[in-house]
């Protein structure tokens, strides 16, 4: 059945219920990845495990979902999206019942990797079935109902986990999902169009394994790199090995005749022009979402349940953006929108580089809900204008390229960023560290940190490492600011005008 007999035939109306079933699966999906990072430390005390080695449950679940991403086309192709979105759904609850069950951290790990598989296919799904259902004249809409999936999660994750940590049991964070992923599948096999598969595409093993192994190596390389070190024969060992092998992988694609992943969408300019913009996207997100939780926690001493509650004026801006984003896609297109919300993002993220040890609540939570509506009204429109821009034998791939995008940008940035604070904080600890070491003779101010003794040398040096743990954090806000301004040039590059200026191509129905 085309989609357009379906939105014909059912009313314009008739694409926003299933989509809001593929929702609720993007949205269970992409929580875990955040709503965990605060069950970590009473995990590593019910499982008795050590600091270093707990960090795994996080970065096991990222390694496998940045894995199973580009096989879930040809399952798609073999099974149907459809039936494997059932199956998805059916499969992250029983996993995420497993993890709740998990009596040490190697089970854990374990339920986790096989956790990931199903979590890692939802959001790519639901991306794939919603170009398909949804009449193009409203995609800006649909997207922006996606969005709330996608974005929304990640900040909501920290004040749910947070409150069922604090107050609750940390096993609810898994247990959670069993009845929403029971109840999914049900609604799927309802509402969801049905459909079987018209081809048996041959699996293209070596693709899988160079990707696999490549996205795997990277995504470790950038989730370790502080720990292992930068410059270790390890990291560099695994960025050079991942680099060679997502060559290799591209090389491979331009050969066969059922690739994994149709690298032909690297020739759309507009769909590359939304990856980088993309990339800018996501670095502000998770800059946001990585940081300022730390900072109110390490340096204002927040408990986790509050820092979480400053970002939900922030997450509530985004809810409701996506939507407003999406019906102005469909109205003007996506050049003013994307170009008017980087330039807000820019100047939102500038105000939060002015961070210091005691910046008040209201002033943080106010600018990040301020950026938070300039990515909000940028990010739908930014993703959807590349994906229109495909012909439809290209929106799988598309799909999936945008999925893997946004998957290694929400590692890589942040590991980055980590990084590069690191780095600098060790080379102001030493700077300032060596201004001290002269004592009173040249900063009179520290001589009654001084006179107290070791108390006073240790409040000396947790105001000193405040400091600088601030101004690291700062610094990550001004690269976002400075890479927003710089991206209104490719902003510009956009389409202008609504969905009826749309190119044929863009318009043509996909059948499902």
């Amino acid at each position: 059945m085309s989609d357009h007999s379906r939105a014909g035939g059912a009313g314009e109306g008739s694409w926003v219920v299933p989509l809001l079933v593929l929702v609720s699966g993007s949205f269970m999906a992409v929580l875990d990845t955040s709503i965990t990072n605060v069950a970590i430390p009473k995990m590593m005390v019910t499982l008795n495990a050590a600091p270093d080695d707990v960090e795994w449950i996080v970065t096991a679940y990222t390694l496998m979902m940045g894995v199973v991403v580009p096989v879930c086309g040809w399952l798609g192709s073999r099974v149907g999206l459809t039936r494997l979105h059932r199956w998805c759904m059916l499969g992250f609850a029983a996993t995420s019942a497993a993890c709740g069950l998990a009596w040490s951290l190697p089970s854990m790990i374990v339920f986790r990797v096989l956790q990931a598989v199903p979590g890692g296919m939802l959001p790519l799904i639901a991306m794939i079935l919603l170009m398909r259902i949804v009449p193009k004249s409203n995609i800006g809409a649909a997207m922006g109902i996606y969005g709330l999936g996608v974005t929304v999660a990640p900040a909501v994750g920290p004040v749910l986990g947070g409150y069922l940590v604090e107050y609750v049991d940390w096993r609810l964070i898994f247990y959670i999902n069993v009845p929403v992923g029971i109840l999914g599948a049900a609604a799927a096999a309802m509402v969801l169009p049905s459909e079987k598969p018209t081809s048996w595409p041959k699996f293209d093993l070596w693709g899988f394994l160079t990707v696999g192994y490549g996205m795997f190596a990277l995504l470790l390389a950038c989730a370790e790199g502080q720990k292992w070190g930068w410059t270790g024969y390890r990291i560099l060992g695994l960025f050079v090995t991942g680099a060679l092998a997502i060559a290799l992988f591209v090389v491979i694609e331009l050969d066969v005749p059922n690739p994994l992943v149709n690298l032909k969408v690297l020739t759309c300019w507009p769909f590359v022009n939304s990856l980088l913009l993309l990339v800018v996207v996501m670095t502000g997100m998770f800059t946001g979402l990585y940081f300022i939780p730390q900072y109110l926690q390490n340096v204002q001493g927040m408990q986790a349940f509050n820092a979480g509650l400053v970002l939900l004026p922030a997450s509530l801006v985004v809810l409701v953006m996506m939507p407003i984003a999406g019906r102005i896609y469909d109205a003007i297109g996506p050049r003013w929108p994307v170009t008017i919300g980087m330039l807000i993002a820019a100047y939102a993220s500038y105000q939060l580089a002015q961070l210091n040890v005691d910046t008040p609540r209201q002033f943080i939570e106010v600018n990040l809900a301020i950026r938070n509506f300039g990515l909000g009204l940028s990010m739908m429109p930014i993703m959807t204008a590349g994906l229109a821009a495909l012909p439809p034998a290209l929106s799988s791939a598309g799909s999936t390229m945008n999925n893997v995008m946004r998957q290694a940008i929400s590692s890589v940035s942040v590991a980055a960023l980590t990084g590069m604070n690191t780095d600098v904080a060790q080379q102001l600890l030493a700077d300032r560290g060596a201004l001290y070491d002269g004592g009173a003779q040249m900063l009179p101010q520290i001589a009654a940190y001084q006179a107290q003794g070791a108390s006073g040398l240790l409040g000396l040096y947790t105001m000193v490492t405040n400091q600088i743990t601030t101004r690291t954090y700062a610094n990550g806000f001004y690269l976002v600011a400075v890479m927003s301004l710089a991206s209104v040039g490719l902003t510009l590059a956009l389409r202008s005008g609504g969905s009826s200026t749309a190119k044929p191509a863009e318009r043509e129905i996909v059948e499902v």
